[in-house]
Protein backbone atom coordinates (compact mmCIF):
# COMPACT_ATOMS: atom_id res chain seq x y z
CA UNK A 1 0.00 0.00 0.00
CA UNK A 2 1.13 3.58 -0.60
CA UNK A 3 1.18 5.61 2.62
CA UNK A 4 1.05 9.42 2.45
CA UNK A 5 2.32 11.76 5.17
CA UNK A 6 1.37 15.37 4.35
CA UNK A 7 2.84 18.37 6.11
CA UNK A 8 0.32 19.78 8.57
CA UNK A 9 -1.04 23.13 7.39
CA UNK A 10 -3.33 24.11 10.26
CA UNK A 11 -1.92 27.35 11.73
CA UNK A 12 0.60 26.71 14.53
CA UNK A 13 0.44 22.93 14.10
CA UNK A 14 4.01 21.62 14.34
CA UNK A 15 3.45 17.89 14.79
CA UNK A 16 3.87 15.27 12.09
CA UNK A 17 1.94 12.01 11.96
CA UNK A 18 4.83 9.57 11.47
CA UNK A 19 8.40 9.46 12.75
CA UNK A 20 11.30 8.05 10.70
CA UNK A 21 11.12 4.90 12.82
CA UNK A 22 7.48 4.56 11.81
CA UNK A 23 8.42 4.98 8.16
CA UNK A 24 11.04 2.26 8.49
CA UNK A 25 8.45 -0.11 9.96
CA UNK A 26 6.18 0.35 6.93
CA UNK A 27 9.03 0.06 4.44
CA UNK A 28 10.38 -3.13 6.05
CA UNK A 29 6.97 -4.68 5.52
CA UNK A 30 6.95 -3.89 1.83
CA UNK A 31 4.91 -0.68 1.79
CA UNK A 32 5.77 2.59 0.05
CA UNK A 33 5.83 5.81 2.08
CA UNK A 34 5.61 9.33 0.63
CA UNK A 35 6.48 12.17 2.99
CA UNK A 36 5.87 15.78 2.05
CA UNK A 37 8.89 18.10 1.94
CA UNK A 38 9.60 19.63 5.40
CA UNK A 39 6.75 17.69 7.02
CA UNK A 40 8.83 17.09 10.15
CA UNK A 41 10.40 20.53 10.32
CA UNK A 42 8.13 21.77 13.11
CA UNK A 43 9.37 19.13 15.52
CA UNK A 44 12.96 19.07 14.37
CA UNK A 45 12.90 16.01 12.08
CA UNK A 46 14.80 16.74 8.82
CA UNK A 47 13.83 15.31 5.46
CA UNK A 48 17.11 13.43 5.40
CA UNK A 49 16.00 11.26 8.33
CA UNK A 50 12.91 10.23 6.41
CA UNK A 51 14.97 9.42 3.31
CA UNK A 52 17.33 7.27 5.39
CA UNK A 53 14.31 5.40 6.73
CA UNK A 54 13.23 4.59 3.17
CA UNK A 55 10.62 7.25 2.46
CA UNK A 56 10.25 9.19 -0.80
CA UNK A 57 10.15 12.92 -0.01
CA UNK A 58 7.75 14.79 -2.30
CA UNK A 59 7.68 18.55 -2.87
CA UNK A 60 3.94 18.99 -3.39
CA UNK A 61 1.05 18.11 -1.12
CA UNK A 62 -1.04 17.32 -4.18
CA UNK A 63 1.37 14.50 -5.10
CA UNK A 64 0.96 12.94 -1.67
CA UNK A 65 -2.84 13.13 -1.73
CA UNK A 66 -3.27 11.98 -5.32
CA UNK A 67 -1.03 8.92 -5.07
CA UNK A 68 -1.49 7.61 -1.52
CA UNK A 69 -4.04 4.92 -0.65
CA UNK A 70 -3.78 5.71 3.05
CA UNK A 71 -3.27 9.26 4.31
CA UNK A 72 -2.04 9.53 7.89
CA UNK A 73 -2.35 13.01 9.42
CA UNK A 74 -2.46 14.74 12.79
CA UNK A 75 -5.23 17.33 12.58
CA UNK A 76 -8.48 17.46 10.66
CA UNK A 77 -8.11 18.19 6.92
CA UNK A 78 -8.63 21.77 5.76
CA UNK A 79 -10.53 22.70 2.61
CA UNK A 80 -7.40 22.82 0.47
CA UNK A 81 -6.72 19.21 1.48
CA UNK A 82 -10.24 17.88 0.99
CA UNK A 83 -10.07 19.12 -2.61
CA UNK A 84 -7.36 16.51 -3.26
CA UNK A 85 -9.29 13.56 -1.81
CA UNK A 86 -10.72 10.80 -3.94
CA UNK A 87 -13.28 8.01 -3.71
CA UNK A 88 -12.36 5.21 -1.24
CA UNK A 89 -9.14 6.88 -0.10
CA UNK A 90 -8.49 6.17 3.59
CA UNK A 91 -7.83 9.19 5.83
CA UNK A 92 -6.58 8.40 9.35
CA UNK A 93 -6.37 11.43 11.65
CA UNK A 94 -8.17 13.47 14.30
CA UNK A 95 -11.47 14.52 12.72
CA UNK A 96 -13.78 15.99 15.43
CA UNK A 97 -16.69 15.92 12.99
CA UNK A 98 -19.52 16.48 15.48
CA UNK A 99 -18.49 20.13 15.69
CA UNK A 100 -17.58 20.52 12.01
CA UNK A 101 -20.45 20.26 9.51
CA UNK A 102 -18.36 21.67 6.63
CA UNK A 103 -15.68 19.00 6.92
CA UNK A 104 -18.24 16.24 7.37
CA UNK A 105 -20.02 17.32 4.20
CA UNK A 106 -16.73 17.36 2.29
CA UNK A 107 -15.72 13.87 3.43
CA UNK A 108 -19.16 12.49 2.59
CA UNK A 109 -19.12 14.14 -0.82
CA UNK A 110 -15.66 12.77 -1.62
CA UNK A 111 -16.75 9.28 -0.46
CA UNK A 112 -13.55 8.69 1.49
CA UNK A 113 -13.08 6.35 4.45
CA UNK A 114 -12.50 8.66 7.41
CA UNK A 115 -11.09 7.04 10.55
CA UNK A 116 -10.98 9.32 13.58
CA UNK A 117 -8.24 8.85 16.13
CA UNK A 118 -10.59 10.11 18.84
CA UNK A 119 -13.15 7.34 18.31
CA UNK A 120 -10.82 4.34 18.02
CA UNK A 121 -12.01 2.64 21.21
CA UNK A 122 -11.18 -0.62 22.95
CA UNK A 123 -13.96 -2.75 24.48
CA UNK A 124 -12.99 -1.55 27.96
CA UNK A 125 -13.69 2.04 26.91
CA UNK A 126 -10.04 3.03 26.50
CA UNK A 127 -9.27 5.46 23.66
CA UNK A 128 -5.71 4.35 22.89
CA UNK A 129 -4.78 6.98 20.31
CA UNK A 130 -6.52 9.90 22.01
CA UNK A 131 -5.20 9.04 25.48
CA UNK A 132 -1.59 10.26 25.15
CA UNK A 133 -2.74 13.48 23.49
CA UNK A 134 -5.31 13.98 26.26
CA UNK A 135 -2.65 13.51 28.90
CA UNK A 136 -0.44 16.11 27.22
CA UNK A 137 -3.37 18.52 26.83
CA UNK A 138 -4.30 18.03 30.47
CA UNK A 139 -0.75 18.73 31.59
CA UNK A 140 -0.55 21.89 29.49
CA UNK A 141 -4.02 23.10 30.50
CA UNK A 142 -2.92 23.47 34.12
CA UNK A 143 0.18 25.38 33.06
CA UNK A 144 -1.91 27.64 30.82
CA UNK A 145 -4.40 28.17 33.62
CA UNK A 146 -1.59 29.30 35.87
CA UNK A 147 -0.48 31.78 33.20
CA UNK A 148 -4.04 32.97 32.72
CA UNK A 149 -4.18 33.95 36.38
CA UNK A 150 -1.37 36.46 35.76
CA UNK A 151 -2.75 39.97 35.92
CA UNK A 152 -1.27 40.95 32.53
CA UNK A 153 -3.44 38.24 30.93
CA UNK A 154 -6.54 39.59 32.64
CA UNK A 155 -6.38 37.19 35.57
CA UNK A 156 -6.81 37.74 39.28
CA UNK A 157 -3.10 38.05 39.92
CA UNK A 158 -2.93 34.84 41.94
CA UNK A 159 0.04 32.50 42.23
CA UNK A 160 -1.23 28.94 41.78
CA UNK A 161 0.50 27.63 44.90
CA UNK A 162 0.22 30.77 46.97
CA UNK A 163 2.89 31.72 49.52
CA UNK A 164 3.09 32.10 53.28
CA UNK A 165 0.18 34.31 54.23
CA UNK A 166 -1.64 33.97 50.89
CA UNK A 167 -3.98 31.15 49.88
CA UNK A 168 -3.32 29.00 46.80
CA UNK A 169 -5.66 29.05 43.82
CA UNK A 170 -8.85 27.00 43.91
CA UNK A 171 -9.04 24.76 40.87
CA UNK A 172 -12.01 22.75 39.57
CA UNK A 173 -11.51 20.12 36.86
CA UNK A 174 -14.77 19.04 35.19
CA UNK A 175 -14.29 15.54 33.81
CA UNK A 176 -11.94 12.98 35.32
CA UNK A 177 -10.71 11.14 32.23
CA UNK A 178 -7.10 11.04 31.05
CA UNK A 179 -6.96 14.80 30.43
CA UNK A 180 -8.72 15.71 33.65
CA UNK A 181 -6.57 13.41 35.76
CA UNK A 182 -3.35 14.83 34.35
CA UNK A 183 -4.64 18.40 34.71
CA UNK A 184 -5.41 17.73 38.36
CA UNK A 185 -1.98 16.17 38.93
CA UNK A 186 -0.18 19.18 37.49
CA UNK A 187 -2.41 21.80 39.14
CA UNK A 188 -1.99 20.07 42.48
CA UNK A 189 1.75 19.78 41.90
CA UNK A 190 1.86 23.53 41.35
CA UNK A 191 0.21 23.95 44.73
CA UNK A 192 -3.42 24.52 43.75
CA UNK A 193 -6.36 23.26 45.81
CA UNK A 194 -7.94 20.93 43.30
CA UNK A 195 -11.36 19.33 43.00
CA UNK A 196 -12.34 16.92 40.21
CA UNK A 197 -16.00 16.50 39.25
CA UNK A 198 -17.08 13.38 37.35
CA UNK A 199 -20.34 11.51 36.76
CA UNK A 200 -18.94 7.97 36.60
CA UNK A 201 -19.07 6.26 39.99
CA UNK A 202 -16.37 3.73 39.08
CA UNK A 203 -14.09 6.47 37.80
CA UNK A 204 -14.63 8.48 40.97
CA UNK A 205 -13.53 5.48 43.02
CA UNK A 206 -10.40 5.04 40.90
CA UNK A 207 -9.49 8.72 41.17
CA UNK A 208 -10.04 8.84 44.92
CA UNK A 209 -7.74 5.87 45.36
CA UNK A 210 -5.15 7.44 43.04
CA UNK A 211 -5.07 10.90 44.66
CA UNK A 212 -5.84 10.08 48.27
CA UNK A 213 -6.17 13.32 50.20
CA UNK A 214 -4.17 15.33 47.69
CA UNK A 215 -7.14 16.09 45.40
CA UNK A 216 -10.87 16.08 46.18
CA UNK A 217 -12.98 13.95 43.84
CA UNK A 218 -16.74 14.51 43.89
CA UNK A 219 -19.76 13.48 41.87
CA UNK A 220 -20.70 15.96 39.18
CA UNK A 221 -24.19 17.43 39.34
CA UNK A 222 -25.61 20.70 38.04
CA UNK A 223 -25.58 22.07 41.57
CA UNK A 224 -22.01 20.95 42.24
CA UNK A 225 -20.76 22.43 38.98
CA UNK A 226 -22.37 25.78 39.75
CA UNK A 227 -21.04 25.86 43.29
CA UNK A 228 -17.49 24.86 42.40
CA UNK A 229 -17.23 27.06 39.31
CA UNK A 230 -18.36 30.13 41.25
CA UNK A 231 -15.76 29.60 43.99
CA UNK A 232 -12.89 28.67 41.66
CA UNK A 233 -10.01 30.75 40.43
CA UNK A 234 -9.34 28.26 37.62
CA UNK A 235 -11.79 25.91 35.88
CA UNK A 236 -10.51 23.25 33.46
CA UNK A 237 -13.12 21.67 31.21
CA UNK A 238 -12.11 18.16 30.15
CA UNK A 239 -15.44 16.51 29.41
CA UNK A 240 -15.43 13.82 26.74
CA UNK A 241 -18.16 11.87 24.98
CA UNK A 242 -16.31 10.04 22.18
CA UNK A 243 -17.28 11.44 18.79
CA UNK A 244 -20.07 13.65 20.15
CA UNK A 245 -20.26 17.38 20.81
CA UNK A 246 -19.24 18.31 24.33
CA UNK A 247 -22.19 19.09 26.64
CA UNK A 248 -22.49 22.74 27.64
CA UNK A 249 -21.93 22.32 31.38
CA UNK A 250 -20.86 25.93 31.98
CA UNK A 251 -23.62 28.17 30.57
CA UNK A 252 -23.17 31.86 29.93
CA UNK A 253 -25.16 32.75 33.02
CA UNK A 254 -22.76 30.81 35.21
CA UNK A 255 -19.74 32.47 33.61
CA UNK A 256 -21.22 35.83 34.57
CA UNK A 257 -21.32 34.67 38.22
CA UNK A 258 -17.64 33.71 38.33
CA UNK A 259 -14.99 35.72 40.13
CA UNK A 260 -13.63 38.60 38.11
CA UNK A 261 -10.28 37.49 36.71
CA UNK A 262 -11.00 33.78 37.11
CA UNK A 263 -9.83 31.53 34.27
CA UNK A 264 -11.50 28.87 32.12
CA UNK A 265 -9.33 26.50 30.06
CA UNK A 266 -11.60 24.36 27.86
CA UNK A 267 -9.77 21.29 26.57
CA UNK A 268 -13.02 20.14 24.92
CA UNK A 269 -12.99 23.05 22.47
CA UNK A 270 -12.29 20.69 19.52
CA UNK A 271 -15.68 19.10 20.19
CA UNK A 272 -17.45 22.44 20.60
CA UNK A 273 -16.37 23.07 24.19
CA UNK A 274 -18.15 22.47 27.50
CA UNK A 275 -18.30 26.20 28.23
CA UNK A 276 -20.93 28.19 26.33
CA UNK A 277 -18.69 31.25 26.01
CA UNK A 278 -15.59 29.47 24.71
CA UNK A 279 -14.22 29.97 21.22
CA UNK A 280 -11.05 28.64 19.58
CA UNK A 281 -7.86 30.55 20.37
CA UNK A 282 -4.25 30.25 19.22
CA UNK A 283 -0.84 29.67 20.76
CA UNK A 284 0.09 33.23 19.82
CA UNK A 285 -3.05 34.67 21.46
CA UNK A 286 -4.26 32.01 23.90
CA UNK A 287 -6.49 34.19 26.08
CA UNK A 288 -9.45 36.52 25.77
CA UNK A 289 -11.68 38.05 28.43
CA UNK A 290 -15.45 37.82 28.42
CA UNK A 291 -17.72 38.86 31.29
CA UNK A 292 -14.57 39.55 33.27
CA UNK A 293 -13.41 35.91 32.98
CA UNK A 294 -10.24 34.85 31.15
CA UNK A 295 -10.95 32.17 28.51
CA UNK A 296 -8.48 29.83 26.81
CA UNK A 297 -9.55 27.54 23.93
CA UNK A 298 -6.42 26.42 22.08
CA UNK A 299 -7.53 23.65 19.71
CA UNK A 300 -4.18 21.89 19.32
CA UNK A 301 -2.57 22.09 22.74
CA UNK A 302 -0.17 19.15 22.20
CA UNK A 303 1.51 21.11 19.39
CA UNK A 304 3.10 23.20 22.14
CA UNK A 305 5.48 20.26 22.64
CA UNK A 306 5.57 18.81 19.11
CA UNK A 307 8.47 16.39 19.48
CA UNK A 308 6.98 14.69 22.53
CA UNK A 309 3.53 14.70 20.97
CA UNK A 310 4.71 13.33 17.62
CA UNK A 311 6.53 10.44 19.26
CA UNK A 312 3.54 9.59 21.46
CA UNK A 313 1.01 9.89 18.63
CA UNK A 314 3.04 7.74 16.24
CA UNK A 315 3.52 5.05 18.86
CA UNK A 316 -0.22 4.94 19.58
CA UNK A 317 -1.50 5.06 15.98
CA UNK A 318 1.12 2.93 14.21
CA UNK A 319 -0.26 -0.52 15.14
CA UNK A 320 -3.66 0.40 13.69
CA UNK A 321 -2.18 2.02 10.59
CA UNK A 322 -0.11 -1.12 9.95
CA UNK A 323 -3.21 -3.28 10.13
CA UNK A 324 -4.95 -1.07 7.57
CA UNK A 325 -1.94 -1.19 5.25
CA UNK A 326 -1.58 -4.96 5.45
CA UNK A 327 -5.23 -6.06 5.52
CA UNK A 328 -7.07 -3.22 3.84
CA UNK A 329 -9.81 -1.36 5.66
CA UNK A 330 -12.26 -4.28 5.37
CA UNK A 331 -9.92 -6.87 6.84
CA UNK A 332 -8.51 -4.55 9.49
CA UNK A 333 -11.94 -3.42 10.70
CA UNK A 334 -13.21 -7.00 10.79
CA UNK A 335 -10.27 -8.14 12.91
CA UNK A 336 -10.06 -5.10 15.20
CA UNK A 337 -13.19 -3.82 16.90
CA UNK A 338 -11.42 -0.72 18.18
CA UNK A 339 -10.48 0.31 14.66
CA UNK A 340 -14.00 -0.50 13.43
CA UNK A 341 -15.39 1.97 15.97
CA UNK A 342 -13.04 4.62 14.60
CA UNK A 343 -14.60 4.57 11.12
CA UNK A 344 -16.63 7.79 11.16
CA UNK A 345 -17.49 8.19 7.47
CA UNK A 346 -17.47 5.44 4.86
CA UNK A 347 -17.88 6.04 1.14
CA UNK A 348 -20.55 8.71 1.43
CA UNK A 349 -22.20 7.61 4.68
CA UNK A 350 -21.83 8.74 8.30
CA UNK A 351 -21.00 5.64 10.32
CA UNK A 352 -20.65 7.16 13.79
CA UNK A 353 -23.97 7.61 15.55
CA UNK A 354 -22.79 10.46 17.79
CA UNK A 355 -21.63 12.46 14.77
CA UNK A 356 -24.86 11.77 12.87
CA UNK A 357 -26.97 12.81 15.85
CA UNK A 358 -24.94 15.98 16.46
CA UNK A 359 -25.38 17.09 12.84
CA UNK A 360 -28.93 15.85 12.37
CA UNK A 361 -27.89 13.40 9.66
CA UNK A 362 -28.74 9.80 8.85
CA UNK A 363 -26.64 7.14 10.54
CA UNK A 364 -25.43 4.08 8.67
CA UNK A 365 -24.36 1.08 10.72
CA UNK A 366 -21.34 -0.30 8.96
CA UNK A 367 -21.30 -4.13 8.86
CA UNK A 368 -18.19 -5.57 10.55
CA UNK A 369 -17.23 -7.33 7.32
CA UNK A 370 -17.13 -4.15 5.23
Amino acid sequence: MIIGIPREIKPEEKRVSLTPDGVETFVCRGHTVFVEYRAGEGCGIPDGDYKKAGAFVKRKASTIWKQADLIIKVKEPLSSETSFMRNKQIVFTFLHLAANKKLTDALVKKKVVGIAYETVQEDNGCLPILKPMSEIAGHLSAQLGSRGLDVHNGGRGILMGGVHGAHPARVTVIGGGSAGQRAAEVASGLGGRVTILDIDTKRITVLRKWFGKEVKVERSTTEQIESKVMESDLVIGSVLNPGARAPKLIPKGLVKKMKRGAVIVDIAVDQGGCCETIRPTTHAEPFYVRYGVVHCGITNLPSTVPLTSTAALCRASLPYALQIAEKGISGAASDNRALYKGITVFEGKITNRAVADALGRSFYKLPMGK
